[in-house]
C-alpha cells in the first residue's frame, strides 16, 4: 500500500502571531448547512483538481430515498476571494505550495467558520492528497456544521425536565422550541416540526422519537433486530389515518447500520427508509440505539422526515444534530 508523502495536520495555525496582541473581533459567518465555498483557480477547477473536488462533493449521502450530494458548493478563483467570500461558514482552499499538506483552522476570517487548506507541489500531488483524505474532509465540515446547529438551537430550546419521558429515561436532549409535542407518555416521546419551505410547505414535517427497549440477547443481526424494534413501536405508537395503517421499516430499502459513539457510549446508527403500511407515505429516517448496559436496555433516538418532492438532506442533517445533543444524567 502506498504511504502518502504528506504532512497531514488537522488543527494547524496558518500563521504565527504575537500572543500578547489582542485577538481581532471576527464578523459573523454566513451560509447554509452543508454548503462549502471552494477557492480554486479557474485553470485547476477545469482540470484534474476540479474533477477530484467534484467527485468528493457528489458522493451520495447515505440513507436518502433519492441521491443527494454531500454538499452544495460555490466556486471562486483565488483572485476573487475577498472580504465577502471570507465570511463564508465553510471554506476549502486549494493551491500550490512547497509542501503537500492538509491544514484546518477554526474561525480564521469569521465566526463560526471551518477553513481547510489543501496544498501540493504539483497537480498530481494535490489530487492524491484530496483522494487520500476525502473522507476526513467531508467529516470535518459535517462536524463543524453539526456543532453550529447545536449552538444555534441551544439559544431557543425547551428547558431541562420539560418532557417526562426524558426525565424517566434519565437523559436530556437540547430540543428547539419550534418542535411541537405530539405524545409524551413517560415511556415514549414524539415531537413534530412542520416544515416551512419548498413544495413540502404545509404538508412536510420532521419528527423526533425517544424511547427505550430491552437490550437484545443476540446482536449478531443488528439490521433485523432494529427493523423489528421499529416496526413494533410503529404499530403501538405511530398509526395512520385508517385502521391497519402504521409506520414500518420499508422492506424494499435495506437499512444500513454503523457502529459509532454517542454521549461516550457504544451506539448503532441506522439509516433507512420508513413507510406507512397499507398507504403511500414514506421517507428517510436516522435511528440511534445507545447501549445502556447498567439498565440492560437500548435508549432509542430517531429522526424521520416526510417531505414529498423536495430534497431531504438538510432536514435529516438537522435532526441528527439534535439527536447528538443527548446527555445521560447522573
Amino acid at each position: 500500500m502506498r504511504t502518502p508523502s504528506i504532512l497531514f495536520l488537522f488543527i494547524v495555525i496558518f500563521f504565527s502571531c504575537d500572543s500578547k496582541k489582542q485577538a481581532p473581533v471576527l464578523a459573523s459567518s454566513n451560509g447554509r448547512m452543508n454548503h462549502v465555498l471552494f477557492v480554486v483557480d479557474n485553470s485547476h477547477w477545469e482540470g484534474a483538481i476540479g474533477a477530484k473536488l467534484k467527485e468528493i462533493v457528489t458522493t451520495p449521502v447515505a440513507g436518502l430515498p433519492q441521491e443527494e450530494n454531500q454538499f452544495s458548493i460555490t466556486h471562486v478563483p483565488t483572485s476573487s476571494f475577498g472580504k465577502m467570500f471570507k465570511a463564508s461558514r465553510n471554506i476549502l482552499i486549494v493551491e500550490y505550495d512547497t509542501v503537500n499538506t492538509v491544514q484546518t483552522k477554526r474561525n480564521l476570517y469569521a465566526k463560526p467558520q471551518q477553513v481547510i487548506r489543501v496544498t501540493g507541489t504539483s497537480e498530481e500531488e494535490i489530487v492524491k492528497t484530496l483522494d487520500t483524505y476525502k473522507t476526513s474532509l467531508i467529516a470535518t465540515f459535517k462536524k463543524s456544521d453539526i456543532e453550529n446547529i447545536q449552538a444555534k438551537i441551544k439559544e431557543k430550546s425547551y428547558p431541562k425536565g420539560h418532557f417526562k419521558t426524558l426525565h424517566n429515561l434519565g437523559i436530556q436532549l437540547t430540543i428547539p422550541s419550534f418542535f411541537r409535542l405530539v405524545d409524551d407518555t413517560g415511556d415514549f416521546l414524539w415531537l413534530r416540526q412542520y416544515l416551512s419551505g419548498g413544495i413540502a410547505k404545509g404538508d412536510g414535517r420532521s419528527n423526533i422519537l425517544v424511547y427505550a427497549v430491552p437490550m437484545p440477547v443476540n446482536k449478531n443481526s443488528l439490521t433485523t433486530a432494529i427493523s423489528k424494534m421499529r416496526d413494533s413501536i410503529g404499530k403501538i405508537y405511530l398509526p395512520g389515518s385508517k385502521e391497519g395503517m402504521y409506520m414500518i421499516t420499508e422492506k424494499a430499502f435495506k437499512p444500513r447500520v454503523f457502529q459509532t459513539k454517542i454521549a461516550d457510549r457504544t451506539a448503532y446508527k441506522t439509516l433507512g427508509k420508513w413507510e406507512l403500511l397499507n398507504d403511500f407515505m414514506a421517507g428517510p429516517f436516522t435511528n440511534f440505539v445507545i447501549e445502556d448496559e447498567q439498565n440492560n436496555r437500548w435508549i432509542v433516538l430517531e429522526g424521520f422526515t416526510y417531505a414529498p418532492s423536495v430534497a431531504k438532506r438538510d432536514y435529516m442533517f438537522e435532526l441528527e444534530a439534535i439527536l447528538r445533543t443527548i446527555q445521560f444524567l447522573e
